[in-house]
């Protein structure tokens, strides 16, 4: 595999980020998490005005847009596959062991690897540790991942692929690594940003193509919504079969089926909206 460092392509076997890199030392970056299909991205410019939006809520240098496609290109062309996991970590760079960061500049990483198309559906669970919707990284896309990490191996646990959180208001939020929406009546909710959630670019989509509608919703919704669906970059909409111990079935439903092939028929007509 070759992957981007710093400045050009290297072997993953041999390429080096420093052991002082406030990224790993102290969770000092943001990072982005992209689709390729046939060797191309999937909308790319949403994706890198979200990392610059996440580097000005951490106070790190403005990523360089025309550095980080030509990683993208350099690494997509290195590493073929029909449907991939393009990763884009940029960090605070060579730093001191403790929270002040250094002068060194930030690091950029771009890295690929094949994947493959989710089910149609998955289940989930709640967790009982909360999203908290005021603190200084809400909405940020960053690399302090360990809270998501321990819910997604509760998830695991018991049988599922996704941990859903609420924040301190008692609100429904988000997922680890995706967005959530829920049928009501017919009607596609989803949280609004102020409750927490990552501005997930499959989300704002979602939103965009299918009318759904941004909605304060208490944390127990998922007991009595009709449908419930994920999103995200590589799960694009995925339906939710069961949500702890209690199963929906048929699905994907009607609306969520509906959502899937508007997204797949809009995804699949512009890669870069």
């Amino acid at each position: 595999m070759k992957i981007w460092l710093d400045g050009g392509l290297q072997d993953s076997e041999s390429a080096r980020v420093s052991v002082f890199d406030h990224g790993l030392t102290v969770g000092d970056g943001i990072f982005e998490t992209v689709k390729t299909v046939d060797g191309r991205p999937f909308a790319l410019t949403r994706h890198l005005d979200r990392l610059t939006r996440s580097a000005r809520g951490l106070g790190l240098p403005d990523p360089d847009h025309d550095e980080v496609r030509r990683a993208c290109a350099a690494v997509i062309e290195a590493n073929p596959a029909p449907l991939g996991r393009l990763r884009i970590t940029y960090t605070g760079g060579h730093g001191p062991l403790g929270s002040d960061r250094g002068e060194h500049g930030p690091t950029l990483v771009v890295a690929l690897g094949a994947t493959s198309r989710r089910p149609d559906s998955t289940a989930v669970i709640t967790v009982p540790w909360t999203r908290n919707e005021r603190g200084a990284l809400t909405g940020l896309k960053t690399t302090s991942y360990a809270e998501n990490v321990v819910a997604l191996a509760r998830a695991r646990e018991q049988g599922a692929s996704e941990a859903l959180f609420g924040n301190t208001a008692g609100q429904l939020c988000e997922g680890t690594g995706s967005n959530v929406f829920v049928v009501l009546d017919g009607e596609i909710h989803t949280p609004p940003l102020a409750s927490g959630c990552l501005a997930g670019i499959t989300r704002a989509l979602a939103i965009a193509w299918t009318g759904a509608r941004e909605t304060d919703l208490p944390l127990d919704v998922l007991e009595r919504a009709d449908e419930v669906f994920l999103t995200s970059t590589l799960r694009d909409v995925q339906a939710v079969h069961r949500v702890h111990d209690r199963e929906l079935p048929g699905a994907p439903g009607p609306v969520t089926a509906k959502a899937m092939r508007i997204f797949d028929e809009r995804s699949g007509h512009d890669l870069d909206p």
